[in-house]
């Protein structure tokens, strides 16, 4: 082995390291993405059968959709009841600490639900 070649290996393995380091990084930030945007889109859920049970029920939908998604840890974003007793919601979750500690993501997931009562339409017939 030549003199001047000494320690490269070294520097190969530390990038090889870096690289792999870089990569679970990534792949802990996708996921930590992808719990967030889970919650939310159970959180809209919840919501929007509690907002639809409510109005069923001639209860305030967009209040009671609000307590629903609260106690899922999301925030409340839309509400808006729909013809026919249908409640579509909307709600918005930040990424967890477990997450945030290493600033792998940032903001929000975003999710919406609807509920409310089948359609009395028969399915063929529907445009």
């Amino acid at each position: 082995m030549r003199r001047d070649e000494r320690g490269a290996g070294t520097v190969v393995v530390l990038a090889v390291a870096a690289v792999v380091v870089v990569l679970a990084l990534a792949v802990a930030a996708l996921g930590a993405a992808q719990r967030t945007r889970g919650a939310a889109q159970a959180a809209a859920d919840l919501g929007a059968l509690a907002a639809a049970g409510a109005l069923r029920h001639g209860l305030d939908p967009c209040a009671t959709a609000a307590v629903a998604v609260d106690r899922n840890g999301a925030v409340l974003s839309e509400c808006e009841p729909e013809d026919g007793g249908v409640v579509r919601v909307a709600a918005v979750r930040a990424v967890g600490p477990q997450a945030a500690w290493a600033g792998l993501v940032a903001g929000q997931a975003r999710a919406e639900a609807r509920a409310g009562p089948r359609s009395t339409v028969p399915s063929g017939q529907l445009s």
